[in-house]
């Protein structure tokens, strides 16, 4: 405290008088001592003749500046009174667009341009805080982050809540809560790449949710950029005027002073009323070793104050509020969040369970009518996590619980395999999704685990007219006595933009993919926008690694689901001297089982260990074996100790290793070591 500088906007002689209000909790009137004073240079606390007893008692309630500086810090006003900005004076604003298009680098000019965050402070794209975000360069959580803004027109400043979101189709479900807590948005399209799939998902996501829509073309200074053409393609497909179009650079800053005047002209104010009882959305969650779970908030109604009682709509439980404050960018307490405000609140939740996405908080023993919430998250991936070391399970549930807290989108059950051991059965929302889980799970917890072959949930009716949900394919019955007679799979609805050229390419490849073609439009004389109906299977596979290596990258592709349709699917057994391995089972389609199995044969006869007898390694459907491959057995030479003599003797040893072997393929189970389970299940 003796090292840092109070930053208060007030001269050195209206210093002690505005000290002297703080302190006897006047706030109001010590802001206008510091309004009319205005600052002249940092000083510090000392000189200002405030007593050390006074800086110890309140020093908590403000936010002090040290002389070293850091990378996230900028000079605020000191204290906030969020009560200066009622629902008028407040904008509630999401950036959403394509992967890599430049969200999270325009969020970072907003916030340098308000003065959240200091200019040049070093760290690009500074609310994706994640490691995974950092090496990937992607944004994988929706971040939040409060900015103060002047508005020269009415002279007024302004409360703006900005949301990054995530660009990648995997996370569409952070996009459509981050817009529950928003009256509008940024659709940001890259001047260079033009409207891309993702694009048109998240303005339709928008749109239905009846925001207000800014569109902005970013990049303008690249070489390749071609504003007008963007502006056409925007214009065709979502019918958006010219001359509503912003044009920025967020990496020069060009045009960027007229996009935060835009947003509080274009975007509404929160609807809520401050005279109502409480009610705030549970946006999201995440888990802190000291604090306990922290929620993500947005005052729908009423006022929030620390140190009252709250309580969740969806289990009845209340708590005492810890601490309640906002984002600017880091947790910054103020006490007290208004009708409309978005922020945190820390209320002594200890069970990331407590913490329910989209649940309405209220103040304890009080009636409100619950908040519509969000859609459940739509599990498109299924795959088993399992421990790589068997002894770890409870490390690995206590990681996995953690971690759920922070992603809602995963849904987690126990389960065992004979192979494996005992471990969860997880749904996530897509390959990258999934990918991404797995990656926080290590780097996070330290977490180290194997993952089962990704499979998407069917529907299988048996011959008794009985039907059963299957997301693993190890539950379903190989019996003959199960005859199954019918079966459905999950679709989607594909949209591929690609350039024209590529466009013979992709159709055979969604013709391979058993895909039916919806429309074909060209968007202008370059691009062409394709939709196709697509089993899931075949898209949550490569499907998207070969539709970039036949365009050569230049396609974007986008999903959303469909309909469950019937479809010729049978169980694949892997099976290693007849005995089947639950862990290795699949769902394919009938077409494709050889294929499939003869896949599978090779890659684990070239992973596993030979033995000292021959192991027979089948693909097969019920009882028929649709392909095989044999590791041969190790051989002890036995005739080493035969030095000469009667060829009898040599026939004799070799027969008794010959019986020996027959026993050994009897009696002996293929012990599969782990790393070739993560090998096989990795490149599978």
């Amino acid at each position: 405290m003796g090292t840092g500088r109070v930053l208060c906007r007030g001269a050195n002689r209206g210093a002690s008088e505005y000290w002297r209000l703080f302190a006897s909790r006047n706030l109001s009137a010590a802001q206008g001592v510091a309004r009319s004073r205005p600052v002249q240079a940092p000083v510090l606390g000392s000189r200002l003749g405030v007593p050390e007893s006074v800086i110890g008692t309140y020093g908590s309630q403000c936010r002090w500046f040290s002389s070293s500086g850091s990378a996230g810090s900028a000079d605020r006003d000191l204290p906030i009174d969020l009560s200066l900005y009622p629902p008028n004076l407040i904008r509630n604003f999401s950036i959403i667009a394509h992967v890599d298009h430049g969200k999270s680098t325009l969020a970072d000019r907003l916030l340098e341009l308000t003065g959240t965050i200091r200019k040049g402070h070093g760290q690009p794209q500074y609310l994706d805080k994640l490691q995974v975000e950092r090496e990937r360069g992607i944004t994988v959580k929706a971040q939040t982050a409060t900015m103060f803004y002047d508005y020269s027109l009415d002279s007024r400043k302004y409360l703006l809540n900005l949301i990054d979101t995530p660009g990648h189709v995997d996370f569409s479900y952070e996009v459509s809560r981050s817009l529950a807590a928003c009256q509008g948005v940024l659709l940001l399209v890259d001047a260079s790449q033009g409207v891309q799939a993702q694009t048109v998902a998240n303005f339709f996501l928008a749109y239905e949710a009846e925001l207000s829509i800014i569109p902005v073309i970013n990049k303008i200074d690249q070489p390749t950029a071609d504003p007008e053409r963007v502006k056409e393609q925007l214009k065709s497909i979502f019918d958006i005027n010219p001359d509503d179009v912003l044009l920025t650079s967020a990496k020069t800053g060009l045009g960027l002073a007229e996009v935060l005047p835009t947003v509080i002209e274009r975007i509404p104010c929160p609807k809520g009323s401050p005279e109502q009882p409480l009610r705030m959305l549970l946006l999201d969650s995440y888990y802190d070793e000291y604090k306990g779970v922290v929620c993500h908030v947005a005052v729908v109604d009423g006022t929030l104050k620390k140190g009252v009682k709250i309580a969740s709509a969806a289990t009845g439980q209340s708590y005492e509020v810890n601490d309640v404050g906002i984002l600017h960018p880091e947790l910054t307490s103020t006490s007290q969040l208004y009708t409309g405000q978005v922020g945190y609140v820390v209320a002594g939740m200890r069970s990331t369970k407590e913490a329910r996405i989209g649940d309405t908080l209220h103040l304890a023993r009080t009636q409100v009518e619950p908040l519509p919430g969000f859609k459940p998250a739509k599990h498109m991936v299924f795959a088993g996590v399992y421990p790589a070391d068997g002894s770890d399970f409870d490390a690995l549930n206590h990681a996995i619980e953690r971690l759920t807290c922070n992603d809602a989108s995963v849904s987690v059950s126990k389960e065992s395999s004979g192979a494996l051991g005992m471990g969860f059965r997880c749904g996530f929302l897509g390959l990258l999704h999934m990918d991404v889980f797995h990656q926080r799970l290590e780097q996070e917890y330290g977490a180290q685990v194997i993952s089962t072959t990704p499979t998407v949930p069917y529907v299988f009716e048996y011959s008794d007219g009985s039907k059963v949900n299957v997301q693993n394919p190890a539950a379903l019955s190989s019996s003959p006595g199960k005859r199954i007679v019918k079966c459905w799979e999950p679709t989607v609805m594909a949209t591929i933009i690609t350039p024209s050229e590529y466009v013979g390419s992709l159709m055979t490849l969604c013709s391979e993919r058993r895909g039916e073609q919806i429309e074909h439009t060209f968007i202008d004389g370059q691009r062409v926008l394709l939709k196709y109906k697509l089993p899931l299977r075949e898209v949550v596979i490569d499907f998207y690694n070969e539709l970039k290596s036949i365009t050569s990258g230049y396609a974007s592709f986008d999903y959303e689901e469909s309909e469950m349709e019937a479809s010729d699917l049978v169980k694949l057994d892997l099976l290693l001297n007849g005995e089947p391995v639950d862990a290795l089972a699949c769902i394919v389609h009938r077409s494709k089982a050889e294929r499939v199995g003869r896949e599978l044969c090779e890659k684990l006869k070239k992973i596993l260990d030979r033995q000292l007898f021959e192991i027979a390694i089948q693909a097969a459907i019920g009882s028929k074996v649709v392909a095989r491959e044999s590791l041969s057995a190790l051989r002890k030479n036995v005739l080493a100790k035969c030095y000469g003599g009667d060829v009898s003797r040599k026939r004799k040893l070799l027969e008794k290793q010959k019986e020996g072997k027959r026993r050994m393929k009897r009696v002996g189970s293929v012990d599969i070591p782990q790393e070739a389970f993560h090998s096989l299940l990795r490149n599978s």
